[in-house]
């Protein structure tokens, strides 16, 4: 599905080669027994095209299950211009989501948050089961649906008929204008597929602008007024 280091995490590929990753002291490849084949699907997806900074928006992803059989986990990598693989430099999940690729010489981490996510998909436990520590989704932690994979959230089995949708609540923090890409899978293991009714892979991206805040107006002393700097 795609390559990158969006985070700082291991990757591992979601449509396109199977990864495979052996278990701890099996050798058995982890994505042995992952189900296969292709999962027809639906999709809608919403993002304001038109933002200004600060303003909290939404970008919203409904995946619904058109086939007869279950979809195995679905799931949903954002990327930066293009989700095609191979991507050109600074595009693809070679940076965050929802971020953009700083072309300056000397950077360790190219990646600068053009949208700071508020809430992610999924729901938002108030701590790690395991451990009753860690970072809920309202103070900055990934949500339910997150992943290892570079930029991926995962949502689950989704049954025939049935939907899964994928919110993420965001605030524009950078003016100008930038793709925001989204492609679809039906697992994280390359082996199960999302197909559209054509036989293509799910996928869209949003071409957003995002303005600065206009100038604050004032009224002068002889009651005109006046357009701020």
């Amino acid at each position: 599905m795609r390559r990158g280091a969006g985070r700082n995490f291991a990757i591992v590929a979601v449509t396109a080669a199977a990864v495979t990753l052996s278990a701890c002291g099996s050798g058995a490849p982890q994505n042995a027994k992952a189900p296969s084949g292709n999962f027809p699907v639906s999709t809608q997806a919403s993002f304001p095209t038109k933002q200004r900074l600060a303003q909290n928006t939404r970008l919203t992803i409904v995946v619904h299950n058109t086939g007869s059989k279950p979809i195995p986990n679905v799931a949903v990598t954002i990327c930066n211009g293009t989700c095609a693989y191979p991507a050109p430099v600074g595009e693809g999940t070679s940076v965050e989501a929802f971020a953009h690729y700083l072309n300056m010489p000397g950077l360790a981490y190219h990646s600068r948050p053009v949208w700071v996510i508020n809430h992610p998909p999924g729901a938002c436990p108030p701590k790690f089961p395991a451990t009753g520590q860690g970072y809920s989704c309202a103070n900055g932690g990934p949500g339910s649906f997150f992943t290892v994979d570079a930029n991926t959230w995962a949502g689950g089995p989704v049954q025939p008929g049935g939907k899964r949708e994928f919110t993420w609540d965001v605030t524009a923090v950078v003016p100008g204008t930038f793709t925001v890409a989204w492609q679809v899978a039906a697992g994280i293991y390359g082996k199960a597929k999302a197909v559209l009714s054509d036989g293509s892979m799910p996928h869209g991206a949003f071409k957003v602008t995002i303005a600065r805040p206009p100038a604050q107006s004032h009224v002068n002393d002889n009651g005109q007024i006046v357009p701020g700097a």
